[in-house]
């Protein structure tokens, strides 16, 4: 049995974004007949953020149909199917890239309509706009990253007290009139 490596946090890296620009090129030419959004998402999309070095992409459809019929487009690009998380998010389809850890992209393919879709943009755009809230979650980070070493599920479960107060502070900051 392989070990995962542990979960390492790195400063932000300016190259990030564009990085996201050159994958988003590529999901665009996949999906060119389909009505798609394509978003930079995770703490790589923070300018400043420290973040495990993995760019995350939201990428929103009309319907998962269109990402189901493009499997192996996105293969071919690169991409493994991962369906693992499916039974717990079956509005979101997940892929990663390469096919082989360290993995560089996460791809999360949902419906525009989906709580997904929102939440995972809510919480971006008020990261993006309170550095100090940005400042708070990388250290939760490198605390979690530090005491659940290689365990992903785990680390990823102590973030959710986090990420939820974040998105109802979020809901009533940016979204109240």
């Amino acid at each position: 049995m392989v070990t995962a490596a542990p979960i390492t946090i790195v400063p932000y890296d300016p190259v990030w974004p564009r990085r996201f620009e050159s994958e988003k090129s590529i999901l665009l030419d996949i999906f060119r007949s389909v009505s798609v959004h394509v978003e930079h998402v995770g703490s790589t999309a923070v300018p400043g953020l420290g973040a495990k070095p993995v760019i995350d992409i939201l990428l929103g459809v009309d319907e998962l149909a269109a990402v189901e019929a493009r499997i192996s487009d996105l293969a071919a690009a690169g991409y493994e199917y991962v369906q693992r998380y499916e039974g717990e998010f079956p509005e979101r389809r997940l892929f990663a890239k390469p096919h082989h850890r360290p993995r560089a992209y996460h791809l999360h393919a949902v419906e525009r309509s989906a709580a997904f879709w929102r939440r995972q943009l809510l919480f971006r755009n008020f990261l993006r706009s309170r550095p100090e809230v940005a400042l708070d979650y990388c250290e939760l980070k490198k605390r979690l990253a530090a005491e659940y070493g290689n365990d992903r599920d785990g680390y990823a479960r102590a973030k959710t007290a986090f990420i939820e107060a974040t998105l109802e502070r979020a809901g009533r900051e940016l979204c109240s009139p």
